[in-house]
Order: C-alpha cells, then sequence, then structure tokens
C-alpha cells in the first residue's frame, strides 16, 4: 500500500525524521506511538505533502506510484487523508456541501445525502450537527466523529488519524474504533496516539513506536500495554 524509502524530513532547517524505511500493508491498522517531539505529526503531514515539511531525501511509494513530489490534492485524489489533531470549523459550509464539492458529480446529490446520513447515524452523529456550518458547536468527539465521517464518504484507502482519541470521551472512542475495524477491508489506518486509550476498543495489527525520527520498536498491541506500563525510557 505505502512505502516510505529512505526518508529524511526537516522542518525548516531541523532535521525531524532520519533516514526512515516504513512499508505499511492493506488491510491493517497500524498505530504509532512515542514522545513528544519524536516526528509522529511530521510523518503525518510529510505523506499527506504539506509544503512546510521538506523530502531532503529518499521517497514515499504509494500503490506502486512515486508521489515524492506530488501535490496533497494529488496525494488526496489518489486516495490518502488526513484527519487533524484539531478539525477546524468552517463557517457557512455544512457537512452535506463540503461533501458534494469533494466527490465533484461522481455521485447523485440525493443519493449522497442519504449516504451521509446513514453513516452519521452508525457514528452516532447528531442530526443536527449535519445541518450546521461544518464542526460549528461540536465536542472534540463530535469532530473526531465527523472526521471519520468524511473518510467514510469519500472512501480513501490510505487514512491517517492524527490522535483521534483526544478529546473524546468513552462513548465516542467505542464508536470510532467499532466503526474502523468494520471497514478496514481494502484499506490501511494509521492512527497516531500518545496514549493506550483508544487500543483497549480497537486491536492493531501493528504498533510503532518512534523516538527521534526513527522507528526504534514494533510489536502487536502488548507493546502499547508494555508502554503504558513502563513509559518510553525502557524502550
Amino acid at each position: 500500500m505505502l512505502e516510505l524509502k529512505n526518508l529524511t524530513i526537516n522542518v525548516s532547517d531541523k532535521k525531524i525524521i532520519r533516514n526512515l524505511n516504513l512499508k505499511l500493508e492493506k488491510n491493517k491498522i497500524y498505530v504509532l506511538m512515542g514522545p513528544n517531539g519524536s516526528g509522529k505529526s511530521t510523518l503525518a503531514m510529510s505523506i499527506a505533502g504539506h509544503p512546510l515539511y521538506l523530502i531532503k531525501k529518499g521517497k514515499i511509494i504509494f500503490n506502486e506510484k512515486n508521489i515524492t513530489k506530488a501535490s496533497p490534492d494529488e496525494r488526496s485524489q489518489s486516495g490518502i487523508f488526513l484527519s487533524f489533531q484539531s478539525p477546524l470549523s468552517l463557517s457557512g459550509v455544512s457537512i452535506y456541501s463540503l461533501l458534494r464539492t469533494a466527490i465533484a458529480g461522481r455521485k447523485d446529490p440525493l443519493a449522497l445525502r442519504e449516504e451521509i446520513e446513514k453513516t452519521a447515524k452508525l457514528l452516532k452523529i447528531k442530526k443536527e450537527l449535519l445541518d450546521r456550518s461544518l464542526n460549528e458547536g461540536a465536542s472534540g468527539g463530535e469532530r473526531k466523529k465527523i472526521e471519520l465521517l468524511q473518510a467514510a464518504i469519500l472512501d480513501p484507502k490510505f487514512i491517517i488519524f492524527d490522535e483521534i482519541d483526544t478529546g473524546v470521551d468513552i462513548d465516542a472512542l467505542k464508536t470510532i474504533a467499532q466503526f474502523m475495524e468494520k471497514n478496514k477491508k481494502g484499506k490501511t489506518y494509521l492512527l497516531i496516539t500518545h496514549y493506550n486509550r483508544i487500543l483497549k476498543y480497537v486491536k492493531p495489527d501493528v504498533v510503532l513506536v518512534m523516538m527521534e525520527g526513527k522507528i526504534v520498536k514494533r510489536g502487536n498491541y502488548k507493546l502499547a500495554e508494555e508502554i503504558e506500563k513502563n513509559g518510553y525510557e525502557k524502550i
């Protein structure tokens, strides 16, 4: 699905990611953990193509295509989706109009609206939030569920959730986790988190630990439990 080859990333003049080699496969859920400043969000932004994160060396290969120099829009169109840590409000734009524009005529507007409402119901998103401006009056958990709703409708193949469990209550976390587990066929999820909370409801295929811009350890969900118990110092 996605492969990083000798990837080195700078932000301004500071090297954040160092000669990273990583292969992320289809039909799997990956969790990326690490202390603050370890490079997790930098990696997410770099995969999505954010221009402030400069690829100094290496390649990003997605579905056997080199996308290292592709624009954010080209990467999005190819099937890469990034959910931000703190989803912003968008005044005057509802989720319906946002997704109708993103789908760009590929679906009938009425059928699209029905699909949005059906998915929102599965995610336990209140109907009134769909009619308001995007994320207006929404709690942290509701904003994260609305991000997942967008991913479900747009149907990308590689989905990055940066701190999807931050500011999310237990009920919302369970709903998010159950939805991801049921909808991972043909997709790759990369969940970035500091904590073990979401792993009580999602059993990832692989847990990756990043420190100082490198993957220093990988394992299954038990590795996350070990980190929660002992911290990162013993990794």
